[in-house]
C-alpha cells in the first residue's frame, strides 16, 4: 500500500511537471506567432520602408536588456566580443580621448612596443585624419573603430603635435595594425623589503602563466609575502582565475562550482597545477570595481583562509556567461549559471528577475543574507559581493580634484611638461618641485578652468526651495553670506588642495615616460590601502589575527 501511494505521488508530480512544460511550450509558440505576425504587418503596411536588420536588432536588444546587463547579441564579426572574450583586438595599441578645445580625438596613452609606440606617437598628438578622412567632431567610439581593423592592414594617420612657444608640427605616419593583447598585468615587483606587489586588471587566456612567472621572479628577488591588487578588475575567463588561485593552494583544491539549467553549465573547478607557494602571507585588495572572476579569486582565498581581503565591498556579480554561436555568424552572450565559492555562498548582489517599481534590480538587504563559514570557521555571508576582512574607507576627494583629473587642462599641462623635460626621476620617486606646481597653477588659471562647486549647486537649490516656501526674503542675508563664502578662488583652491591634486599630475606625467608600468608604480606612493596592506604583512601576529589562526 505504501509503495502504491508513493507511485501515485510520483505519477502526480510527473504529470504536473509535464503539464507545466506543455503550457510553457504553448506560451512560447503563441508569442512567437504573435511577434512574427506583428513584424509581417509592420513590414507590409507601415508608411515607410523599414530595414529588416535594424528592426530586428531593436527587438533583440530590447528583449535581452530586460533579462540582465550581461546577456547580449553580437552581430557577425564583432570586435568588441573578440576583445572581451580573448583580451585581444587588432589595432594600433593606444588609448585615445576626446579633446573639447580641439574638437578632435587625441592620443592619450600608447602601449609600449605597439604600432602606435613604434610609429613615435605620443600623448597629446591631435588626430587630424585617418586615410585622408577628417575626423573633426567624431566621438571616441567612431575614431576607435576606424583605427581598428584586420591585423596586417595598413593605413595613414595624420597628427598634429603641440610644440613649445605655441607652435605645432604636422606629420603623417603609415601604420600597420597588429593584434594587440590587452595588458592585464601592468605592474609587479618588490616595492618594499620582502613584500611583492602584483596588480591584476583582468583575466584572459595566458594571464595565469604570466602571474606564475611574475610570482617566481619576485620570490627570487626576495619576496616573502604578497599584495595582490584586484581593484577595478571586472573579471574575465573563469579558468584563469581558478589557475591563479592554484598558485597559492594545493593541487586539487575546489575553488568554485557553477549551477545552471543544463549539464554543461553545472560543473566544479579545481586547481590543476602544482602551486608556487602555499604558505606565503597574502593580502588581496578589492573594491567596488572588483567583479566576477576577481571575486572568485578573492572570495576563494578568503573562504579557504589563504589571504586577508582588504579594501571595500566588491561588486557582487555571481553570474556566469557563455558565448553561443548563432546563424549567419552572430553570437549570443548569455547568462547560463550562478557560481558558488568554496564556503557554498553565491555573492550575486542584484536580482534581475524581480525589479523595483522604478525598474532597478532588487538587492538583498544585509539582514536577509545567509551566514557561511570559512575553512577555519570565520563567518562570511552571501548575497552582496565579498565583504573584506579589513574595510578601508576611501578618502572623499574634493570636487576640484575630480574635475581636474579628467580635464583637458591637466592633460595639456602634462603634455607641455614632457616637451620641456627630456627625462624625469624614476617612477615611484618623481615629485613636482614648488616651482613646477606654481607653473601648474598659473597654467590652469590661464586656461580659464572652472569646476562644478557642488556647494554652489546646493545653495541654489536651497534658494529655490526657500522661495517656494516663502522664506527667501527672511533668509536672504544668510544665503547671501553663504554665497560669498562659497565663491572661492581658483588659485587659492589649487594651492589648498595641492596634496590631493599632485598625485594625479605626477601619474599623468610619469606615464609619458614610463608607460602604464610607471604610472602604476607612481600611484602606490600615496595609496592608503596599499600602505595598510604592507603594515599587516610586516606584522605576522596581526596577519594571523585577521585569519583567526
Amino acid at each position: 500500500m505504501r509503495y502504491r501511494f508513493l507511485l501515485i505521488l510520483w505519477l502526480t508530480a510527473t504529470l504536473s511537471f509535464a503539464q507545466k512544460q506543455e503550457n510553457h511550450n504553448s506560451n512560447i509558440s503563441r508569442n512567437l506567432d504573435t511577434f512574427i505576425d506583428i513584424y509581417r504587418q509592420v513590414d507590409l503596411l507601415y508608411v515607410d520602408s523599414l530595414n529588416a536588420d535594424t528592426i530586428m536588432q531593436w527587438g533583440i536588444n530590447s528583449m535581452l536588456q530586460r533579462i540582465d546587463p550581461y546577456t547580449a547579441y553580437y552581430p557577425q564579426e564583432d570586435d568588441e566580443l573578440m576583445a572581451m572574450a580573448q583580451g585581444k583586438y587588432a589595432g594600433i595599441g593606444s588609448i585615445i580621448r576626446f579633446h573639447k578645445k580641439e574638437d578632435r580625438c587625441v592620443i592619450s596613452e600608447p602601449y609600449r612596443d605597439t604600432p602606435s609606440d613604434k610609429a613615435g606617437l605620443r600623448p597629446g598628438d591631435v588626430i587630424l585624419s585617418i586615410d585622408d578622412k577628417d575626423i573633426k567632431g567624431m566621438p571616441v567610439s567612431t575614431v576607435s573603430d576606424m583605427l581598428r581593423g584586420e591585423a596586417g592592414t595598413t593605413f595613414k594617420l595624420k597628427v598634429r603635435r603641440p610644440l613649445l612657444e605655441d607652435k605645432s608640427q604636422e606629420s603623417t605616419h603609415t601604420i600597420t595594425r597588429q593584434t594587440i593583447s590587452i595588458p592585464h598585468l601592468p605592474y609587479y615587483g618588490c616595492v618594499r623589503e620582502g613584500i611583492g606587489y602584483l596588480y591584476l586588471t583582468g583575466f584572459n587566456e595566458g594571464d595565469a602563466q604570466r602571474v606564475r612567472a611574475a610570482l617566481i621572479e619576485m620570490k627570487e628577488q626576495g619576496a616573502k609575502s604578497l599584495v595582490l591588487d584586484l581593484r577595478g578588475n571586472p573579471g574575465g575567463v573563469l579558468d584563469e582565475s581558478v589557475d591563479i588561485a592554484g598558485l597559492f593552494l594545493p593541487k586539487g583544491t575546489k575553488i568554485v562550482y557553477t549551477r545552471g539549467k543544463t549539464e554543461s553549465a553545472t560543473r566544479s573547478y579545481y586547481t590543476r597545477q602544482e602551486p608556487v607557494d602555499t604558505m606565503m602571507p597574502i593580502v588581496a585588495i578589492v573594491d567596488g570595481g572588483s567583479a566576477s572572476a576577481a571575486e572568485i579569486l578573492s572570495g576563494s582565498l578568503q573562504d579557504l583562509d589563504r589571504a586577508v581581503v582588504m579594501g571595500a565591498r566588491t561588486f557582487g556579480k555571481g553570474l556566469v556567461q557563455s558565448i553561443r554561436d548563432l546563424p549567419y555568424g552572430g553570437n549570443l552572450k548569455i547568462t547560463t549559471a550562478r557560481y558558488y565559492i568554496p564556503s557554498g555562498r553565491c555573492i550575486q548582489a542584484r536580482d534581475y528577475r524581480h525589479l523595483n517599481p522604478d525598474g532597478s534590480a532588487k538587492s538583498l538587504p544585509d539582514s536577509l543574507t545567509t551566514a557561511f563559514k570559512t575553512l577555519h570557521g570565520r563567518e562570511v555571508r552571501d548575497g552582496g559581493g565579498i565583504l573584506p576582512d579589513i574595510v578601508i574607507t576611501a578618502d572623499t576627494l574634493p570636487t576640484i580634484v575630480i574635475d581636474l583629473a579628467t580635464s583637458d587642462a591637466l592633460f595639456d599641462f602634462s603634455t607641455l611638461y614632457a616637451l620641456r623635460h627630456p627625462t624625469i626621476a624614476p617612477a615611484g620617486t618623481f615629485r613636482l618641485t614648488d616651482e613646477d606646481y606654481n607653473a601648474f597653477v598659473d597654467f590652469i588659471v590661464g586656461q580659464g578652468f572652472s569646476y562644478n562647486r557642488r556647494s554652489g549647486e546646493m545653495l541654489r537649490m536651497l534658494r529655490d526651495m526657500a522661495k517656494r516656501e516663502g522664506y527667501l526674503e527672511a533668509a536672504k542675508p544668510e544665503l547671501d553670506a553663504l554665497e560669498e563664502k562659497f565663491k572661492g578662488d581658483l588659485r587659492e583652491d589649487l594651492m589648498r588642495f595641492r596634496d590631493d591634486i599632485e598625485p594625479y599630475i605626477c601619474d599623468d606625467i610619469v606615464r609619458r615616460y614610463y608607460y602604464e608600468w610607471g604610472g602604476c608604480r607612481q600611484m602606490l606612493e600615496r595609496d592608503k590601502c596599499f600602505e595598510r596592506a604592507v603594515e599587516i604583512l610586516s606584522d605576522p601576529a596581526a596577519y594571523r589575527s585577521c585569519l583567526k589562526f
